[in-house]
């Protein structure tokens, strides 16, 4: 980064759409760069103006509001791009959270750059994120997936094509689906991976919870209060194909070297698995030696 700063708002260079991340629960969880941006734009662009207008009360801003929301953000953006070609700043938010991250947004965004106005991102707030934070899982790569299908079929159907992908899975779940949701999981992913249950994040009763995914129906099914707020699940990915035919390998070996010879267990081992026979040889010698003790 070059340090270089936006002028931001009134008095800016040019007209800009600024999408501001704001608190997804703790109120505190805002930016100082935020508060001015909110302070300084000619009008601010929510997902849902009377869920923003408590965070503007809060903090004793009191910019004109324009909804933008699922149902009318195309309408809206060219409500935005008129504020933009009068001169005018808008400022982009989302009820909670970064707009556009399974919010609206990324239609007003594009439509936006695409009439050649900057747009600039202020960095916050962030559900997936948060919880990532303190799931304390050492996985080195994950993927954000948002909001699964609400109808049952779909959903099973999305929940399929997810199985066999080795990243962490990071979904955004409603109350009133999440035991269908870790359900179905279970049912595709098996109950022995692990999920971590992120509710009420940065809220009064924030909950994480981690546990078998087999385990997580139960565990949400038996206080009420479990499936109330939003949540996050971070799902572990599927064992990565080279370790897991490696491990189903070896076993095979082990099993066949109690009854054959070194050479013939690895050639059977070899058409069970269709593995490579000079790498279940190694492996077979691996074992030998643990076994005995022997020099191979």
């Amino acid at each position: 980064m070059d340090g270089a700063t936006h002028h931001e708002g009134r008095g800016a260079e040019r007209p800009s759409l600024y999408v501001v991340a704001t608190p997804i629960g703790n109120l505190a969880d805002i930016t100082l760069r935020a508060l001015e941006v909110l302070k300084r734009v000619d009008a601010i662009a929510a997902e849902d103006t009377r869920i923003t207008a408590r965070l503007l009360r809060h903090y004793g801003i009191g910019a004109p509001l324009i909804a933008v929301h699922e149902h009318n953000e195309r309408r809206a953006a060219q409500k935005i791009l008129q504020l933009l070609a009068r001169g005018n700043s808008v400022a982009l938010v989302s009820d909670a959270g970064t707009p556009a991250i399974s919010d609206p947004g990324a239609i007003a965004v594009a439509l936006v750059r695409d009439a050649g106005y900057p747009v600039v991102p202020l960095p916050g707030a962030n559900a997936a994120l948060c919880a990532l934070s303190a799931a304390g899982s050492a996985a080195p790569h994950f993927l954000f997936y948002g909001f699964l299908p609400q109808q049952a079929a779909a959903r099973r159907r999305e929940i399929a094509v997810l199985k066999t992908l080795p990243y962490l899975l990071v979904f955004y779940e409603a109350p009133h689906r999440v035991i269908a949701s870790v359900t179905d999981m279970a049912a595709a992913f098996g109950g022995e991976r692990s999920v971590t249950i992120a509710r009420e994040l940065t809220k009064l009763f924030e909950t994480i919870h981690t546990c078998r995914l087999g385990e997580a129906a139960a565990w949400l099914a038996v206080d009420a209060n479990r499936i109330k707020g939003e949540f996050v699940l971070l799902v572990e990915g599927a064992a990565e194909t080279g370790a897991a035919d490696a491990g189903a390998a070896r076993r095979v070996l082990e099993i066949l070297r109690r009854e054959l010879p070194l050479k013939q267990a690895v050639k059977l081992a070899a058409e069970i698995s269709g593995g490579k026979r000079n790498e279940l040889y190694r492996i077979a010698l691996e074992i030998r030696k643990g076994v005995s003790g022997e020099r191979p």
